[in-house]
């Protein structure tokens, strides 16, 4: 189980130079579009992480996919990404193990050596800041893209499902 997952993500960006800040708010949930209102950001500004599992054809690996909050992840590319028959999201207990938190507070950060990291290219084109949850759901990470993009060096495999983002309403 990985512990102090903030003190790590601060512990590790620091070291690489990047720039970035923490930001304590209220909790809210699993809510992507609750949790921008809250930071004041743009939905798709956000670094979602879903921990998975690809197996089929001889592989089984665990994998922290990440893509923007206002898109969603087509799990057969992501399994095809490795060629795997199937990819399916883990288990609260899986991924309280391999993360050390719980559903709505995964950083897009693998902090476990046996959890890959992967993100879809379309993360590092739209906004110069990303923003997370920081291992709890009342803390964020807000960080320079290509800073996170050098430190975390995810590999880039296209997985999204095939639609538009989802629109913010207007207020």
């Amino acid at each position: 189980m990985v512990e102090n997952v903030l003190d790590q993500l601060v512990e590790r960006f620091s070291a690489g130079g990047a720039r970035f800040r923490v930001m304590h708010h209220e909790a809210c949930g699993t809510s992507s579009k609750s949790v921008s209102e809250i930071r004041g950001t743009e939905l798709g500004q956000g670094a979602k992480a879903l921990c998975c599992t690809v197996k089929g054809n001889g592989v089984k690996k665990h994998v922290l996919a990440i893509l923007p909050a206002d898109m969603q992840a087509d799990l057969t590319k992501l399994a095809q990404a490795f060629g795997a028959r199937r990819a399916s999201l883990a288990s609260p207990d899986e991924v309280m193990n391999f993360t050390g938190c719980v559903f709505g507070a995964v950083p897009p950060v693998s902090l476990h050596p046996e959890l890959e990291i992967v993100a879809d290219p379309s993360l590092f084109t739209r906004y110069e800041e990303l923003v997370f949850n920081a291992g709890q759901r009342d803390v964020s990470i807000f960080i320079n893209t290509e800073d996170y993009r050098r430190i975390v060096a995810p590999r880039e495999v296209e997985f999204l499902r095939d639609e538009e983002p989802t629109q913010t309403e207007d207020k």
